[in-house]
């Protein structure tokens, strides 16, 4: 660069490794030649363009990073040392408005788009924002030596659900924060059983630790904003003896957008964002909230579920709405539903081929929810196959129409039902015998599509408790 010491000049950041960089190396060349102060910046290599003297080097990106570089090239026009114009990739009429010169470099193609600057490559815009930043974070530092097993922190500091968790170190944390535009310092909301103060940037560290990518981030925020509305109850919910954990079913566009599972094994692993969004709720609940199992949480068995559960609504064709519909949300609109579930109950009816049938096979496991005995005590979502719910649409069946067929079926006579009945002494006061009682609550009953195209399978999921002051009521919040 000539007249170095000026504050007036272009900045021009290019790296080897990109076609029009070299391309554009003639019009660098007459720009110098014609007196221009020309600042030539190489993110890879200080030697490239090598018929220009003085090449700065930027292979640590410090340079890069400071001038907000996306694309190389970049040609910037500093006066008074602030930058006043700024032409990226090579178009000849943009450098040649910046540069104030004609017909520059004729030879070469009018316009040709630029490559992606090495300052924003995957790990790289992290690392960069943690040098040059400094101390963005609030959270707390835990100083790891050279001699700690990264793996095994998690579980020595209490901070895993019994799985190795990822080391949220504050690059990764960063990652994890770039897949929401919300700031990471805003309170959430006050997560229990300690109601501690939750912030978008513990549950980002949470997320990470899950394994989660950044474009779930929305999901799990969303997922834990949804767990603290008073009417789940999440703190009744992990206080519990119950089996029960949260529950996420997720529906919209964003359910496609992060690749989340609603087909084969949809309940089950081996979706990356099945498997961590629910998780990441967990861990939540445990090291902002200090829900943690033999302390707060009080389950008496457990479930598997209780290291997160989360699933996709199907949502390939749109005769039946969604959960999330069910509970007042628009179709297109991203959603996730939170129900308070425990484990999965298999069903099967490979012979039912009309849907009074099929209802009643149904209806026949959803009275042993909780106990044979119970009315009311639980909610229950049942998981319907895609063969199961052939049935019902072929016959026209909404699931409005479903859900009465089997409200009816689950009306049954108190004599069946009180203490004593059946031989068994478990069961309900001997004052309802003359009743007829339903099983579940009005709209204690949720029905959802999941699940793969081979085997006339459903599923049923127990709820905890039936209200708000004694259990949890299914609740749904927007992504």
């Amino acid at each position: 660069m000539n007249q170095a010491d000026s504050n007036d000049y272009i900045a021009v950041v290019v790296k080897e490794n990109c076609p029009t960089c070299v391309h554009i190396v003639p019009a660098l060349e007459q720009m110098i030649e014609s007196g221009l102060a020309v600042r030539v910046i190489s993110q890879d290599n200080p030697d490239f363009p090598a018929t220009v003297k003085h090449v700065a080097d930027d292979r640590d990106l410090g340079q890069s990073w400071q001038m907000a570089i996306e694309i190389v090239p970049t040609a910037i026009r500093f006066a008074g040392g602030k930058e006043v114009d700024r032409a990226v990739g090579w178009n000849r009429p943009e450098w040649e408005a910046l540069s104030g010169l004609s017909n520059i470099a004729p030879d070469l193609a009018e316009n040709r788009p630029g490559c992606g600057s090495m300052s924003l490559e995957p790990g790289r815009f992290e690392e960069l924002e943690v040098r040059f930043k400094g101390d963005v974070m609030t959270s707390r530092r835990i100083a790891v030596d050279a001699y700690t097993d990264e793996m095994e922190i998690g579980f020595d500091r209490g901070w895993s659900d019994g799985l190795p968790v990822i080391p949220p170190s504050e690059i990764r944390v960063m990652a994890m924060l770039r897949g929401t535009d919300r700031d990471p310092s805003e309170v959430i909301g006050n997560v229990p059983p300690n109601l501690s103060p939750c912030t978008v940037e513990k549950v980002a560290i949470n997320a990470v630790m899950a394994g989660c990518k950044p474009e779930y981030l929305p999901v799990v925020l969303a997922a834990v904003e949804t767990a603290l509305v008073d009417q789940f109850c999440m703190h009744g919910l992990l206080a519990t003896t119950w089996f029960s954990g949260p529950v996420a079913i997720v529906s919209g566009p964003i359910t496609k957008a992060i690749g989340m599972n609603w087909a084969e094994n949809a309940l089950g692993q081996g979706n990356r964002a099945n498997s961590t969004i629910g998780r990441a709720l967990q861990l939540v609940i445990r090291n902002v909230g200090g829900g943690k199992p033999g302390e707060l949480d009080r389950s008496t068995l457990g479930s598997p579920g209780k290291l997160g559960f989360s699933f996709a609504e199907d949502e390939t064709d749109d005769f039946w709405p969604t959960v999330a519909m069910d509970q007042g949300a628009e179709r297109q609109r991203s959603s996730i539903t939170l129900f308070a579930g425990d484990g999965v109950h298999g069903v099967f009816d490979q012979k039912s081929r009309n849907p009074e049938s099929l209802a009643r096979s149904f209806a026949e496991p959803l009275k042993t929810v909780g106990h044979a005995k119970s009315v009311m005590a639980s909610d229950a979502l049942l998981v319907i196959g895609p063969e199961h719910y052939r049935v019902f649409k072929q016959a026209g069946w909404s699931k409005d129409r479903l859900r009465e067929e089997l409200e009816k079926l689950l009306v049954r006579p108190g004599t069946e039902l009180i203490i004593g009945a059946g031989g068994i002494d478990e069961g309900l006061p001997t004052t309802l015998k003359d009743k007829m009682l339903p099983k579940f609550r009005p709209g204690g009953l949720l029905i959802a599509r999941a699940g793969g195209e081979a085997g006339m399978f459903s599923a049923i999921i127990g709820g905890w408790g039936a209200t708000g002051k004694m259990g949890s009521v299914p609740t749904t919040g927007q992504i």
